[in-house]
């Protein structure tokens, strides 16, 4: 397969739990991309500048298994995927120093020459866990101990075909429903109770295949959407029953389409890589409807799987190898570097947490005036490109490259 390709991964990141009976630390990241599903941590009072050699090693795991997933954060635990060649599993660890503390086998371990296991990152609500894997298992566990609550194959249940670098969403719960994404026939999206499993509505009018985004939802002017990138197009439809409000095709392409939706002030940014691009859609709702109007579109940033994220009006992302900064507003491009190379990305106090894909860490300012690096470090290389994407939580960073598990001390010291 060409080297091009290789980024045609989701490394859907972002897994959450609750420890029953205990109280949250601060700087939880309970799913995919944080407590806002944005990428965004509101923590302060961290490092501003890393020492030569990278923030002090807390400890590290490497008993994860296999994969491309990042982590979840939420009270004394972590939750991580993994695959152990046959099964595909997750974890919860101990978030004092790493340890097991239960492992849970979900389903039939996915193969892919692109690297094995699980790309999501499962999703805590309450006491609940909801962990999807890369053939369409998806599972409801007691974030205590890992017993099953409910389980189906989406893949199965709504007709899908598994996409070809492998199921790479993360769940998302939204009010009483879990969204995922199955690329069936009249079943792009589909709305489950998250207590019993059983379906609320598919999205009945829309059969584009899965894409390898993850979705998120929001209120516009009163409709509450929920927002991908399918194999096809940008969408959107209405949370309350699946109906499709819009469908934006020019952003996709025809390889890989991976990156989050990033919503603000009722408008989406879509954007996906493979000689593409990004738009911005201004979105407005009248009668229970919500319509989709192009304000820009740009090709200045074609990103493959890192992510996108915005910060004080100014969006952030890999530009295919490039980290780049644009106008949120006008999609006017503010400054590029070749920065850690290609990766991904999350943003602390400041500063973006950069996780380029050849093991590289760094740190760099967020400003629109231009890229000022903080501090960078190696990791050590497991054969594969390291795809999942930071965490920053309780003033630690997490790096999770396949089987290995990394945790820095990155508070500042008076």
């Amino acid at each position: 397969m060409k080297l091009h390709t290789l980024a045609a991964l989701s490394i859907a990141i972002g897994l959450s739990v609750i420890a029953a009976g205990q109280s949250a630390p601060a700087g939880d990241w309970p799913q995919w991309h944080g407590p806002d599903r944005n990428g965004l941590s509101k923590e302060t009072g961290l490092l501003q500048q890393w020492p030569t050699a990278g923030p002090p090693l807390v400890w590290m795991n490497s008993n994860m298994g296999v994969g491309y997933g990042s982590i979840a954060v939420k009270g004394d635990r972590i939750f991580a995927q993994g695959s152990n060649r046959k099964q595909s599993i997750v974890t919860s660890l101990s978030r004092a120093d790493g340890k097991p503390v239960w492992t849970k086998p979900i389903g039939v371990a996915g193969e892919n020459e692109q690297g094995s296991g699980p790309r999501g990152t499962p999703t805590v609500d309450g006491d609940l866990l909801y962990v999807l894997t890369e053939n369409g298992d998806l599972a409801c566990l007691k974030v205590a101990d890992g017993a099953v609550v409910w389980q189906r194959n989406i893949l199965k249940d709504f007709r899908g075909r598994n996409i070809q670098w492998l199921i790479s969403e993360s769940p998302l719960i939204d009010g009483n429903h879990v969204i995922v994404t199955p690329g069936g026939r009249n079943a792009t999206l589909v709305a489950l109770d998250k207590m019993t499993g059983s379906t609320v509505w598919a999205s009945n009018g829309l059969s584009d295949e899965a894409g390898y985004a993850s979705p998120v939802a929001a209120d516009v002017q009163g409709v509450r959407v929920l927002m991908t990138l399918t194999a096809n197009a940008g969408v959107g439809v209405r949370a309350s029953d699946g109906k499709l409000m819009w469908r934006y095709p020019r952003v996709a392409n025809n390889t890989a389409n991976i990156a989050t939706p990033v919503f603000h002030d009722n408008k989406v940014f879509y954007s996906s890589d493979y000689g593409t691009g990004a738009a911005l859609l201004e979105l407005t709702a009248a009668a229970g409807e919500v319509k989709a109007r192009e304000l820009y579109f740009t090709t200045e940033m074609q990103n493959h799987h890192g992510g996108v994220i915005l910060v004080n009006g100014y969006l952030y992302g890999f530009n295919n190898i490039i980290l780049t900064c644009l106008d949120f507003a006008t999609g006017k491009l503010m400054w590029r570097n070749r920065s850690v190379g290609k990766g991904s990305l999350t943003y602390a106090d400041g500063n973006l947490y950069l996780l380029g894909e050849d093991n590289v860490v760094g740190l760099a300012e967020a400003s629109p005036a231009g890229y000022k690096e903080k501090g960078r470090f190696k990791i050590a290389d497991q054969g594969w490109p390291s795809w999942a994407h930071p965490v920053v939580s309780g003033g630690r960073l997490y790096i999770r490259n396949q089987g290995i598990l990394a945790a820095y001390d990155i508070r500042a010291r008076s």
